[in-house]
């Protein structure tokens, strides 16, 4: 899964890399988490590209819970997601996502990147989020980032990793959803940098092995 994710890039790069017009103000965020907003890239309604803040997490309309979800499987997208697959589809602008290893107490925090790449995307979803406490509060825009097997370099720490978008891909993306998009990122190309309390042993371990 996702829980965790850093975005530490500025505004103009952001406009530049992602061909959107502008890009709402925003503070650089080494530790962005769930139902806390963030910045996401879609179409907007003349077709171009628009750069928006939105919550993370919502509901599916199938969801008899209502529980938010901060991600969704690639395997069921069409199903739990089924209108928003097909017409509301993003971008999530990321510099690192993190996931955890080890047990209680001495867990590992890994911040996973792409090599040579200060910037990249997960595949989203994107809808309104209508707050279950408050049925009379007006709905906001909310996301929730598509998950896939992991790479083999990654399967060790979790059985899922989001889906990493080349740039390439991005128009594809947005305008078709390709499924052929909703695969792992080779190892070969993720970097992982071990954080926390079990970080050197991690370290020794990478070492070892």
């Amino acid at each position: 899964m996702c829980g965790r994710y850093d975005l530490n890039e500025t505004g103009m790069r952001l406009k530049r890399l992602f061909s959107v017009r502008d890009v709402p103000s925003f503070e650089p965020h080494a530790d962005l988490r769930p139902t806390e907003h963030a910045l996401v890239v879609r179409f907007a309604g003349d077709g171009q590209r628009e750069a928006v803040l939105m919550r993370w997490g919502f509901a599916p309309p199938s969801a008899k819970d209502r529980k938010d979800r901060i991600n969704v499987r690639a395997e069921s997208v069409g199903i739990a997601y089924r209108d928003a697959y097909r017409s509301r589809r993003c971008l999530v602008p990321a510099s690192a996502f993190h996931e955890w290893s080890g047990e209680k107490g001495i867990k590992t925090r890994w911040r996973v990147t792409v090599k040579g790449e200060q910037l990249f995307a997960f595949a989203g979803l994107w809808d309104w989020w209508h707050d279950p406490k408050d049925p009379n509060a007006a709905p906001v825009e909310a996301f929730t980032i598509i998950t896939t097997t992991p790479s083999d370099i990654l399967a060790d720490i979790h059985d899922r990793m989001p889906v990493i978008v080349a740039d390439s891909d991005y128009q594809t993306w947005l305008e078709n959803g390709s499924r052929a998009l909703l695969r792992p990122l080779p190892s070969e190309v993720i970097e992982l940098e071990p954080l926390g309390s079990g970080a050197e042993i991690a370290r020794n371990h990478q070492v070892d092995t």
